[in-house]
């Protein structure tokens, strides 16, 4: 698809009508919300605890009219994760006929191995789409490419309502290029690993709080209004994510640089929220 966006358009399309319900977590991606307003859908927002899926609490909200349930993993701002065991129990608990999106935008960048195994459950036969995409680690966000795995029967309604010509032979190449480029991966992990650890012992010196992530990106409470920061942190040229879209003003997602732009970031906080 034209980036993982246009599956989740396309899952939608396919799967939901007037007053179904879906199920997803806040905060999280906002397309879910965007997504099940287009289709005139009820929604069931489930918060999360300690920043991470409750699925226990998600399984809850599902009812007889359930037709999606959206699971960011990672999460979306706030880089955690929900794991194999939590999630096999999970699946085992819904009724089959309800479709289960794991919205992997950020796979690449996960170290945890308790990460769920999803391309299992597509190989069983369940009831779920899984979703990943060229622009996150591949760095290929203009090209608007992802794509997504199912089992065939989920995959046949989704090719249903796909334009016959949605993506552009160029993406294609680029993305079957991207899928060799293991040196690009690697490199670009290791980059974002050392500078979790940059941002990680900064964040505890300036005494902020942080949701350790497994993603590109860190979610952090500023103790004070964030979008005062961000007003800041604009005329040094760094722009961060502020929370508020989310309820949460005090808090930021922070993307993880180079390091020469991290330093300039830790500076730059230094000064800010002395």
């Amino acid at each position: 698809g034209r980036g993982s966006d246009e599956i989740l358009l396309h899952a939608a399309l396919a799967f939901l009508e007037p007053d179904d319900e879906v199920v997803y977590a806040h905060p999280s991606f906002v397309m879910y919300k965007f997504l099940s307003t287009l289709m005139g859908a009820q929604q069931s927002i489930v918060p999360l605890r300690n920043y991470t899926h409750d699925l226990e609490a998600m399984a809850a909200h599902v009812t007889q009219r359930t037709k999606i349930v959206f699971i960011a993993n990672p999460n979306n701002p706030t880089g955690t994760i929900v794991t194999e065991p939590d999630v096999r129990r999970f699946l085992d608990s819904l009724p089959p006929d309800v479709l289960v999106i794991f919205d992997e935008a950020y796979y690449e960048y996960v170290d945890d191995s308790a990460f769920p195994r999803t391309l299992d459950y597509v190989r069983e036969g369940r009831s779920v789409l899984v979703l990943r995409t060229f622009s996150k680690i591949y760095g290929l966000a203009g090209l608007r490419i992802g794509y997504g795995f199912a089992p065939p029967e989920v995959a046949s309604y989704i090719a249903r309502v796909r334009e016959p010509f949605n993506v552009s032979s160029i993406a294609q190449v680029a993305a079957e290029a991207a899928l060799m480029d293991d040196e690009h991966v690697e490199k670009s992990r290791a980059v974002i690993n050392e500078g979790k650890r940059m941002l990680y012992m900064a964040f505890d010196e300036l005494g902020l709080s942080y949701v350790p992530t497994q993603a590109n990106f860190i979610f952090v409470d500023l103790h004070r209004d964030s979008r005062e920061v961000f007003q800041k942190l604009l005329k040094c040229g760094i722009i961060i994510r502020t929370g508020d879209i989310f309820g949460l003003t005090t808090h930021a997602r922070i993307t993880i640089g180079k390091p020469e732009e991290n330093e300039r970031l830790i500076t730059a906080l230094q000064e800010i929220l002395k």
